[in-house]
């Protein structure tokens, strides 16, 4: 039976500034992000409790939290890369979904979003090369 493994973190409010606004535009006051990373099932289908055992995602949040706040971006795509970036920095990650969204969009409603999905070739090809 195969098996796949996902670990998934939803609606992180990154504390950010994207884009460049004008009078009158409409200026997003979040920027959330949701993430799915694909990891060998044998990192959470473990025989014994243990950090060890496991893939510690938490240095990876940290690493996404300092690159939203490092400074300036000029579009969501560039955050998104550089986030797509830290993912292929852990070798755990097979594949990566990742979704960074802002609102409000205009007249105070509406979210919207860029997606990238990255496949184990993409990920590989990526880790050869600079962000």
């Amino acid at each position: 039976m195969a098996m796949r493994s996902t670990v998934e973190l939803r609606q992180l409010a990154l504390d950010t500034r994207i884009g460049t606004c004008g009078p009158g535009d409409t200026v997003p006051t979040l920027h959330l992000l949701d993430l799915t990373l694909s990891i060998d099932p044998a990192l959470l289908l473990i025989g014994q409790d243990g950090m060890a055992q496991v893939f510690d995602y938490d240095p990876l949040v940290a690493e996404i939290v300092r690159l939203a706040r490092d400074g300036h971006h000029e579009t969501q795509e560039r955050l998104i890369t550089r986030i797509v970036h830290a993912c292929a920095a852990f070798a755990q990650v097979e594949a990566v979904d990742v979704v960074l969204s802002k609102s409000p969009v205009h007249a105070g409603s509406g979210s919207l979003g860029v997606r990238l999905v990255a496949d184990g070739a993409a990920l590989t090809s990526l880790r050869s090369r600079p962000g």
